[in-house]
């Protein structure tokens, strides 16, 4: 097989043996691991599948810090037990996402929507139309608010029911 690398890019062939699925995976894992600020995946299959794994982490980052912030501001201006299950869904999305996704190369990569951004790259290499562009990006301050608004949410929770039982 060969590979097409430069510094800025890795692109993931679409080669026509269908018996080759395991070792376009490992293509890809090897372009995650090197830490390109570009990959291209052309086979179809798996595109579909990394589009999907990066989208359904990129679900349960938002559904954390969104609950998180709903139960924080209701719990903080309402004394109602609205802000107890919302913080518990924080917490609970928060650490599926540490146990599941954070540990995962391709959490640092987001799909790429805009091909106007990546048009500076010669991409004269591609064999298939259809393809799948992901960018790599610091996701370090995402997962810091996200803990820090779960754990905040958890902890209003936790003093409200503290100072209702020990006040």
């Amino acid at each position: 097989m060969s590979k097409r690398l430069t510094q800025s890019y890795y692109i993931v062939h679409d080669y026509t043996d269908a018996n080759n699925q395991e070792d376009v995976e490992m293509e890809l894992e090897k372009a995650l691991a090197m830490q390109v600020k570009h990959i291209i995946i052309e086979p179809y299959r798996l595109g579909n599948e990394t589009a999907s794994w990066i989208k359904m982490g990129n679900f349960l980052h938002k559904a954390s810090v969104v609950s998180g912030v709903i139960s924080l501001s209701t719990g903080y201006f309402q004394k109602d037990l609205f802000s107890f299950p919302l913080a518990a869904a924080s917490f609970l999305t928060a650490g599926v996402y540490a146990v599941s996704w954070a540990s995962d190369p391709c959490c640092k990569y987001q799909l790429e929507t805009n091909i106007g951004r990546i048009q500076g790259l010669s991409l004269q290499d591609m064999t298939s139309a259809s393809k799948v562009m992901l960018v790599r990006r610091d996701d370090s301050r995402r997962k810091y608010l996200q803990n820090i608004v779960s754990i905040s949410a958890i902890l209003l929770c936790a003093y409200k029911v503290y100072s209702v039982y020990y006040s």
